[in-house]
């Protein structure tokens, strides 16, 4: 009966989602609201909050610039770029001026949705490293037009907090042709099973973006159920990340 009640809970989940990833979905009001919380983060604007919320730990944390330690995912211990390979962020802020691409010596191709993010990062990238900085696009996670088998890698950190699981499986999905065979795709998604996530959402909400609390186990049935292989994950503060390989 156990293994019976499971078969048709997958079952459920499968219809569900794939009935969704095959509508046409509008991403575009989530994406803009997501975009102008990251634009007045990195024009430097201070966002006025509650009292009850300023009060929080977690919003004195950000406030003084500590709380990034914690929500960083360091997708490096899971897959670190190689020399030569080409590697693709998606979301990726200000990844190539802050981690060691210089180092890896992997060419850089970024996406990112905050048009503050992307006009900084393609001014100063070129500078640190014009034969491995490839550009940044104006463009989100799911709008991927490169051809074919052409990425070593990919990495998505701190992205699919601010949407549903089924436009995460878009993404997977738009990725896959993407990636050479055994190619992996490191991203993270927040644990709302620890016990600062609660608070982490209820600031992002006040600075202009919802995060989806979906607990974890619910992410890696729906992601499995495309076909999805999850090869490791690495728990954090706030977030887990997770590198996976497409079948």
């Amino acid at each position: 009966m156990a293994g019976k009640k499971q078969r048709e809970s997958q079952v459920s989940v499968n219809t569900s989602y794939f009935g969704e990833l095959h509508q046409p979905q509008d991403w575009q009001a989530a994406i803009a609201h997501v975009a102008q919380r990251f634009n007045r983060e990195y024009r430097g604007e201070r966002a006025e909050l509650p009292a009850e919320v300023d009060a929080m730990p977690i919003a004195q944390e950000y406030a003084a610039g500590l709380l990034q330690s914690k929500l960083a995912s360091p997708f490096w211990q899971l897959a670190k770029p190689q020399k030569n390979q080409r590697w693709l962020d998606l979301g990726c802020g200000a990844s190539f001026l802050i981690y060691p691409w210089r180092e890896w010596d992997a060419s850089f191709y970024g996406q990112e949705i905050s048009i503050v993010a992307r006009d900084t990062v393609n001014s100063r990238g070129s500078q640190l490293n014009s034969k491995r900085f490839k550009g940044v696009k104006l463009a989100a996670a799911h709008e991927l037009e490169y051809e074919p088998n052409f990425f070593d890698g990919a990495i998505a950190t701190g992205v699919s907090c601010y949407y549903p699981i089924t436009y995460w499986l878009e993404v997977l999905t738009n990725l896959k042709p993407l990636l050479k065979p055994g190619a992996s795709f490191v991203f993270d998604l927040v644990d709302g099973e620890q016990p600062l996530a609660e608070n982490w959402a209820i600031l992002e909400t006040y600075l202009g973006a919802e995060v989806f609390l979906e607990p974890i186990a619910k992410w890696r049935q729906a992601i499995q159920a495309i076909g999805v292989k999850i090869v490791k994950t690495v728990p954090g503060e706030i977030f887990q990340t997770l590198k996976v390989q497409f079948s």
